[in-house]
């Protein structure tokens, strides 16, 4: 049991019940029994060894406490002699004394519920022992000496640890019940345990070579010693006797009961009775406390007085003493007023400047938003289809360029459509016909070769084509669109790699890092479901400002959309603009190379160069508006690297001639037509293709999230719910389109 148990110091309650049950047994005419149980104690109280040794007393009850050991210090067993029921259940005795043989009058022991290991050898000399109990506790084996208990009749060692019996039970012929557990029991064997008391003795005096007996054929002894000679010559049978001393201590425990309520009663009695003599002893107290403070303070009030009138002198120069100090404590009072005032007034100085800063702050802000609103008349004016621009319209360079694009978006769509069908022709191919497909084939050739003039002049015509192409080219231009394709197409060829080389290393039993490819391959998951969302979401956001310009064109307005798509095609580069506007060429040549594009802006608003981008630190970086850690570093290092190169060719810094900087007006897409297999990653990331892990024949082409693996072609992975790799539940099918 923990220590704090052990120390802890018993209730006023039980501190009570104690010396109740105490004076209880010491009184005359009290009966043979001491019941000093539910006291909370930690060890037995000298005075109880003494109670009995005295009184002679026969019963000694102590269950429900905390004793840890039933012998305390300067206490002999002796005391004890004479005690024929002891009862210790419900305690945390670890151990019993050596000597427990010495109670030679022991006839019931009752030690269940306790941390008991052992017994002690010295129980065999408990000659007239008839019942023990040792249930709950943590025996794990019993002494050879209990087959010396020649008077044991009930023997209870279940919740034990014990396996086996001591083949010496055998001797025991008086035992008639015994409690075990024999689903847990190897000697005697189960079956045996099972079987019952009798069945168990037999098995033991088998085993030790003895004759059974049935317990009826020994005498037992009696509970009460003085009687032992009237009921051996009593020619009734034993079983009377025993149900005849079963009634007379039945009789004696009800009587015990009866005086124990009774003097529980009185003891009440004799508290109600104490506690209103000790209210009416504070009351008399406080009465006569009250009546000597009276007395008191009248007799001090005249001592009072009689001093005043003797120190009327002494008054008065006290009381002038007593000015002068009042006077100096206003001083000093004045002059700590003065510094608090001097300290607020610099408080209030600082609250001055700190509003001032702010409003500062506020005119930057205000100076800010006037910028932005100025950016939005910029763009509502350019919106606005000027008459200038009507007349310089290039009608047929743009129907032309209109033409081509929606040209190649049909081819697209149309080799798309081709690569699916052949894909899932392929193993079918062998026996089936090609017509379908050369079929196919003409119509897209024939369609190719339509007349150019037809399709510009319908282009002409039709707005809903115009505005389509203008909406394709927009797509198209659009710098955070195509980074966010370029980053797909990345991480597909990634997860494409990861899946290759999780596949090999289960091949060949290598699971050293298997742990390490599932995170990255989960952490290049979550990148292209978050890239796949911020896809959707920017071609949303296209579509806004499709349906923006659509709703600010004027009622009947002639060519709107090929005016849009031929200022569209006329924008110049961001890079190029800045440059224009006095941004370092370098600089922007950096921030091109390490696709911060996005950043451009920031910088040239800024007014940043390369001198002072050296000079600035990582926190400088992070209040203009870079954010990523990585970026940070590379961009200082490469602008330092750039400024040394520098101070070797000073011609690297010059900027370029005014001639360099224009362009001519494009009149096509300035970027390459994308390729027609969409999702595929570029020529330098492209691997080597994966087989399917279900048909094992054709090309795994589906991306499975939320795990990542691309192990299944696109026939296979319909009918599955789980990855076949890791089991994971399928939330979403991506499908790569690789070049042929």
């Amino acid at each position: 049991m923990p220590l704090f148990f052990r120390k802890r110091k018993p209730s006023e309650e039980a501190r009570k019940r104690l010396e109740y049950q105490m004076c209880l047994a010491k009184e005359a005419g009290a009966d043979d029994i001491l019941d000093i149980s539910n006291c909370e104690l930690s060890e037995i109280p000298f005075g109880a060894f003494a109670t009995c040794k005295v009184l002679q007393k026969k019963v000694l009850i102590v269950h429900t406490n905390q004793l840890t050991s039933l012998l305390p210090k300067s206490c002999s067993l002796l005391s004890l002699i004479t005690i024929k029921v002891l009862d210790l259940h419900e305690n945390q005795l670890t151990a019993l004394p050596e000597d427990l043989g010495q109670l030679t009058a022991l006839q019931v022991l009752n030690l269940e519920k306790n941390q008991l290991t052992y017994l002690p050898r010295s129980i065999g000399n408990l000659t007239q022992l008839q019942t023990l109990n040792v249930k709950d506790n943590k025996l794990k084996e019993l002494p050879d000496t209990v087959g010396e208990l020649r008077s044991l009749r009930t023997l209870d060692i279940r919740d034990n640890e014990l396996r086996r019996l001591p083949q010496m039970l055998a001797h025991a012929r008086t035992l008639e019940t015994l409690s075990l557990d024999a689903s847990s029991m190897v000697f005697p064997p189960l079956e045996v345990c099972g079987a019952g008391t009798e069945a168990i003795q037999q098995f033991l005096c088998k085993e030790s070579g003895l004759e059974y007996y049935p317990p009826s054929q020994y005498l037992l002894p009696v509970l009460e010693q003085e009687g032992a000679q009237s009921c051996q010559d009593s020619p009734d049978g034993p079983s009377d006797r025993l149900s005849r001393e079963e009634a007379e201590w039945q009789n004696r425990f009800s009587d015990y009961e009866k005086r124990k309520e009774q003097k529980m009663l009185e003891k009440l009695e004799f508290e109600r009775r104490l506690e209103l003599g000790q209210r009416e002893h504070a009351q008399l107290l406080q009465q006569s406390h009250s009546q000597k403070d009276e007395i008191l303070q009248s007799v001090r009030k005249g001592a009072q007085l009689l001093r005043t009138a003797a120190r009327l002198p002494q008054e008065q120069s006290r009381l002038d003493h007593g000015l002068s100090e009042h006077q100096r404590y206003l001083d000093a009072e004045r002059q700590r007023l003065q510094e608090q005032l001097k300290q607020t007034e610099q408080n209030i100085s600082k609250r001055i400047q700190k509003l001032l800063e702010d409003n500062q702050r506020q005119r930057k802000n205000s100076e800010l938003l006037k910028s932005l609103e100025n950016d939005r008349i910029r763009m509502e004016q350019l919106m606005t289809i000027t008459q200038e621009e009507t007349e310089n319209l290039r009608r047929r360079e743009i129907a032309s360029a209109m033409q081509q694009m929606l040209t190649e978006s049909c081819k697209n769509r149309f080799l798309q459509m081709t690569y699916e069908t052949q894909r899932q022709n392929l193993v079918q191919q062998a026996c089936s016909s090609m017509a379908a497909m050369d079929e196919r084939f003409q119509q897209i050739l024939s369609w190719q070769q339509m007349d150019q003039n037809k399709a510009i002049s319908q282009i002409l015509q039709e707005s809903a084509m115009q505005k389509a192409a203008f909406e394709a080219l927009q797509v198209k231009k659009d710098l955070m669109h195509r980074q966010i394709r370029n980053q797909i197409k990345l991480i597909e060829t990634e997860l494409l790699q990861l899946t290759q080389l999780e596949l090999k290393r289960k091949s060949l039993d290598t699971e050293a890092l298997q742990e390490m490819v599932a995170e990255q391959r989960w952490a290049l998951s979550s990148l292209l479901q978050q890239l796949l969302k911020e896809k959707t979401q920017r071609e949303e956001e296209l579509r806004a400002i499709l349906t923006e310009l659509e709703a600010k064109s004027e009622t009947k307005q002639e060519n709107y959309w090929l005016i849009q798509y031929q200022r569209l095609l006329n924008q110049k580069p961001l890079s190029l603009k800045l440059q224009e506007e006095g941004m370092e060429r370098p600089l922007a040549a950096l921030l091109v190379e390490l696709s911060a594009e996005h950043y451009l802006p920031i910088f040239a608003h800024h007014r940043i160069s390369l001198d002072m981008l050296s000079r600035m630190s990582l926190e400088d970086l992070a209040k203009v508006g870079v954010s990523e850690a990585g970026l940070q570093h590379e961009i200082l290092r490469k602008a330092r690297e750039l400024l040394d190169a520098a101070r070797i060719q000073p011609e690297l810094l010059k900027p370029p001639p005014a001639e360099a900087l224009g362009a001519p007006e494009p009149t096509a897409p300035e970027e390459p037509p994308e390729s027609s297999k969409p999702s595929a990653p570029p020529a330098e990331l492209e691997v080597q293709a994966s087989e399917c892990v279900v048909c094992l024949e054709r090309e795994a082409q589906m991306i499975f999230l939320n795990c990542g693996h691309v192990c299944c072609c696109l026939q296979c992975c319909q009918p599955l719910r789980t990855c076949p790799l890791c089991r994971q539940e399928i939330a979403q099918r991506l499908r790569i389109y690789h070049s042929s």
